[in-house]
């Protein structure tokens, strides 16, 4: 057993146009830790998307091993990843993805309906999870009482609120203004304080510098890898 939350080995992806495979991950090799803050970055075509999609179990890959909370994912068949997905990962993306007709706390609540708990716990889980991301007052507002921001942060309390061992998170910040991407970014900080790990990926380098460690792409392999200086983080 390592702490290492995800263990990649050797990770490769190839789509296939006719009888040609196009490959888009040529082996990639990759450890991350519990309680991490780690940013994916590459321009595009570097194979940095495809990469989030297996790290989500979205995608499996070609070759290679992907190893989540010491389970061998990348072999799984798709019910099992479609498992693993609901209870291990949480998902922010651009695209907020809520219910307009629903309130805060009803969006957060839906994973939690797919997993079969009770209106109560629900209810209770889902304020918690409003609570962390600070909008626990707006929890009966409807989406479009709310900002583009407070959307955002009602997308970041339903992505926690299956209690994920990862938070990935995929351009977050993407449709946003740059005061609110500072906001929404600060409740990722803040969340990964508490002990979440998250990983997000971005083509923005204001926005990777909030990560303590940054993984750089380039034609479907790992360009760097860097770590911050732990006395730069804490200013």
């Amino acid at each position: 057993m390592s702490d290492a939350i995800i263990r990649l080995e050797d990770i490769q992806k190839s789509y296939f146009m006719g009888n040609q495979a196009i490959p888009v991950l040529k082996g990639i090799s990759l450890n991350i830790f519990k309680n991490e803050y780690v940013a994916l970055m590459g321009p595009s075509g570097s194979g940095k998307s495809t990469l989030m999609n297996i790290l989500g179990c979205l995608d499996s890959p070609t070759g290679g091993k992907y190893i989540l909370n010491d389970k061998d994912v990348s072999k799984m068949p798709d019910d099992d990843l479609a498992e693993v997905r609901n209870t291990e990962i949480g998902f922010v993306f651009q695209q907020f993805n809520l219910l307009p007709r629903l309130t805060a706390a009803e969006n957060v609540a839906l994973p939690l309906i797919y997993a079969g708990i009770s209106k109560k716990e629900r209810n209770e889980r889902a304020m918690e999870a409003l609570k962390k991301v600070g909008l626990e007052d707006r929890s009966h507002h409807k989406s479009n009482e709310l900002s583009g921001g407070q959307i955002q942060r009602v997308a970041i309390a339903r992505a926690l609120v299956n209690n994920p061992s990862l938070l990935l998170a995929d351009e977050p910040t993407g449709n946003l203004d740059s005061k609110t991407s500072v906001e929404v970014m600060e409740i990722f900080g803040k969340i990964q304080q508490a002990g979440n790990t998250v990983v997000l990926v971005t083509h923005e380098e204001d926005i990777a510098r909030y990560a303590h460690r940054v993984v750089r792409l380039r034609d479907g392999l790992i360009e760097t890898d860097t770590m911050k200086e732990m006395s730069m983080i804490h200013h």
